[in-house]
């Protein structure tokens, strides 16, 4: 029975090669979408899941006010760890990660700087999940001057993986550091990368024992069945006694301020997380929310253009309908006929979704910036996936038309009464409004994204960042400030300054800053250089910047605008006296000038207070201001200049501008999804209005053949049979308009600096809409109009 089924819904389907190929095509098209968004949140979600015992990792973060400015960090104190460990007994282990900076290897002659580098405590491998090659992960790093490295990066310095046992210098303070085990490579589902794992027993800072300094992202690993919560609620208390031993917790407190520990699960830290000091850069968890919900709207909008279509070709279809009914067909075997079409088409969109998917796979890797690849493990479960889709999606998309073409009564069918037409068809009118809000919201919520990234990328940032050249690991010469004077000689250089700030940079230095006016504000505290201001492209509001004519600069500071008037300042800071550090650290500058304020990190956050002092210990860039249109000539001659103080060094370099373009990268990359899915989700909406279309038209072919004798005219039949559509589509707009405001406003509340949606949006936004449908309408209105009428009247008869 079931063959037999089948095989007429084989045959009915290759009969109709139009129909069957749109249908086919638009729900692969659906399919396809819906299944590369599915890896992409599938991908989002599974971050650090490879680690076995994930479910119990936490990290400490430090939640610090301190002079009316809150700041989250997802570092702790260099004791917190241990202290964690040795006073609360659900803690089974502890562990302390820190980027390592500027490290250089040596390779034969060749220096490498290697920027995947972390120093950590040998309880690393006992806490994550990273299986060692060679080696013993309970000693590993015991040595202060141990080194694990990961498989790729093994075969990199010594093209094999047993190197356990030799030496890899590290160039930085030249001493050989002994291979003690290989690790399989991080995955790429991490919210650390590492290359290179050092023993953090050889940092000195590792062994500071006071609490109110931070510098250090610690782990713990909870006891099977220990509650964080339960522990979460101890931290205050206990970090409060912690403190007392280095400052007046009172007095401190007294002031509003306070210092507090809370915990973040590991699984949660890639998509929930966005302290300062992250280890690496996280995703958003709105993105995976938005992209779901896209994925199962076009699915949905695919099932409906199934519907659709096939209502369509109800007209064609009563008068089998009605003779297999005279013959004795029930309408249960009828619905199992119909479904038995909607399966097969199904299960042929599904395969040619699959292929499609596979071979799309690396651009849209390339387009959202992931490395998904078709794993045995992601196999296992999408083939089960598959299944279930093609049961529900031919479920879903066959039911309707089951219902509707088994429910002909075969007396009307058979004298041409089959249908009440377009205007009696309420669901199908539910359809297309709901497949156009989805499209219009999706066209609002795309232009939007682009609308306020090129607002940020046009936004004056109070520096100039254009032609800023970055030569980085200047601290690998031994006298960095020759490069700058040799550079400074190169035409078109217009000024250069050596520091290891700049406002692209995405790690700072925080410190506390006092006066007699205000006992303590945290601000960022940068070290810089007499041409650092001028370099920058930075504006004086008052006062000057640092000069090497003045041997007092040394003591000098540069605030900006928002510093001056958290302080008590306002128009009045120069010559005030600012502390910053606290106890032996303590140091007293005097205000010699106030910068403009301008944005030194992400526009999703205010400016925040900061200083600047005249000081070249941390000199990490050379940061150049080029005016030349032969930028290739200038970078050769700048590497040539590299190579003659550091022949055996890389030179390594960026632009300030492509480095502030990385900074939202994400935003970039989720707007070019956005137009893909948004083109995706209208071309299906189409189709399914084509098909409408194509069933109202079917139905009024005798009113039109009757009109057309009468002298009706083209235009005024297809307004007549657009006009419907039309109204459907602009019901759409009613409803997906204010939606999408609503839901736009809350994506924009992220930026602390921010576009507000214009009117011209939204009206671009529902012209664009009614074109689109006048379109799709008019293509098959056109058809019918142009028809002659004798063979409608013919057909209708």
């Amino acid at each position: 029975m079931i063959r037999n089924y089948l095989k007429t819904a084989f045959r009915s389907l290759l009969k109709n090669k139009g129909f069957t190929f749109i249908n086919i095509i638009g729900l692969a098209l659906g399919l396809a979408t819906c299944l590369l968004i599915v890896l992409y949140v599938v991908d989002e979600l599974s971050y650090d899941r490879y680690n076995t015992k994930y479910e119990r990792i936490y990290r400490v973060n430090t939640d610090l006010k301190y002079g009316g400015v809150v700041t989250s960090f997802a570092i702790a104190a260099p004791p917190v760890g241990d202290a964690l460990k040795n006073n609360f007994p659900e803690i089974e282990n502890a562990v302390r990660i820190s980027p390592a900076l500027n490290i250089r290897f040596k390779k034969g002659s060749q220096d490498i700087a290697e920027d995947k580098v972390i120093y950590c405590d040998p309880s690393l491998f006992s806490i994550f999940t990273l299986p060692m090659i060679n080696g013993d992960p309970k000693t590993a790093l015991n040595d202060p001057n141990a080194i694990v490295l990961t498989e790729s990066s093994a075969i990199k310095y010594f093209n094999k993986t047993d190197v356990v046992g030799q030496t890899l210098t590290i160039n930085n303070d030249s001493i050989p550091h002994k291979i003690t085990g290989v690790v399989k490579d991080v995955p790429v589902q991490s919210h650390f990368t590492a290359g290179f794992f050092l023993s953090i027993l050889s940092q000195e800072s590792s062994r500071d024992k006071t609490f109110n300094h931070f510098s250090f992202g610690t782990y713990i690993l909870l006891k099977p069945g220990a509650s964080s919560s339960h522990l979460e609620a101890k931290l205050p208390a206990m970090m409060r006694q912690w403190l007392n031993g280095s400052m007046n917790m009172d007095k401190f407190e007294k002031g509003g301020n306070y210092i507090r520990l809370n915990l973040t699960p590991l699984k949660d830290i890639h998509l929930q997380s966005n302290r300062q000091r992250e280890l690496g850069p996280n995703g958003n968890i709105q993105y995976v929310y938005i992209f779901s919900a896209i994925a199962l709207f076009i699915l949905v909008l695919a099932c409906i253009n199934f519907m659709n279509l096939s209502t369509a070709r109800a007209a064609n279809r009563a008068r089998e309908v009605g003779v297999r009914k005279v013959l004795g067909s029930s309408r249960w075997s009828l619905m199992v006929q119909f479904l038995s079409e909607s399966f097969m088409v199904t299960l042929a969109a599904t395969i040619i979704a699959v292929l499609v998917s596979w071979t799309l796979l690396p651009a849209f890797n390339q387009l959202a910036g992931k490395q998904i690849t078709i794993s045995t493990q992601l196999v296992n479960w999408l083939l089960p996936a598959l299944a279930a889709i093609i049961i529900i999606v031919g479920i879903v998309s066959g039911s309707y038309p089951a219902f509707f073409l088994s429910a002909f009564h075969p007396a009307h069918v058979l004298k041409g009464k089959i249908s009440t037409g377009f205007k009696g068809g309420m669901l199908r009118s539910f359809l297309v409004v709901f497949q156009f809000s989805i499209s219009i919201f999706l066209i609002i919520g795309t232009m939007v994204v682009y609308n306020q990234l090129r607002y940020i990328q046009n936004k004056d940032l109070g520096f100039n960042r254009d032609q800023l050249l970055l030569i980085k690991n200047v601290n690998a010469l031994n006298n960095p400030q020759l490069l700058k004077q040799q550079v400074k000689q190169l035409p078109g250089v217009v000024n250069a300054t050596l520091s290891a700030y700049y406002p692209t940079n995405t790690t700072h230095f925080p410190n506390s800053i006092s006066s007699e006016h205000k006992s303590g504000l945290m601000a960022e505290y940068w070290s810089v250089d007499e041409d650092y201001l001028h370099t920058m492209g930075m504006h004086l509001l008052t006062g000057r910047g640092f000069s090497s004519q003045f041997r007092s600069d040394s003591l000098g500071m540069v605030i900006n605008q928002t510093a001056a008037n958290m302080l008590g300042f306002n128009n009045n800071a120069l010559n005030k006296t600012l502390t910053t550090g606290q106890g032996p650290n303590a140091r007293t500058y005097h205000v010699i000038g106030v910068v403009k304020d301008f944005n030194f990190s992400s526009l999703r956050d205010n400016i925040s207070p900061l200083v600047m002092v005249m000081d070249q210990d941390w000199r990490q860039l050379l940061c150049v201001k080029v005016n030349t249109k032969n930028l290739p000539l200038f970078l050769n001659q700048a590497a040539h200049e590299w190579k003659k103080l550091a022949p055996n060094q890389q030179f390594e370099y960026s632009f300030m501008d492509a480095d502030f373009d990385a900074l939202y990268h994400t935003e970039q990359r989720m707007g070019s999804l956005f137009v893909v899915f948004t083109a995706l989700a209208i071309m299906i909406a189409c189709l399914g209005l084509f098909g409408l279309a194509a069933y109202a038209a079917s139905q009024r072919n005798r009113e039109i053949g009757i009109r057309k004798i009468l002298g009706a005219g083209v235009f005024g039949l297809v307004t007549m049979l657009s006009k419907d559509f039309i109204k459907l589509v602009l019901i759409a707009i009613a409803i997906a308009t204010p939606l999408a405001w609503l839901v736009m406003q809350k994506w924009l509340q992220g930026y602390a600096y921010r576009q507000n949606i214009q009117w011209w949006v939204f009206v671009l936004t529902a012209l664009a809409a009614i074109v689109i449908a006048m379109i799709t309408v008019s293509f098959q209105s056109v058809k019918t109009v142009m028809a002659n009428p004798v063979d409608s009247l013919k057909e209708e008869g």
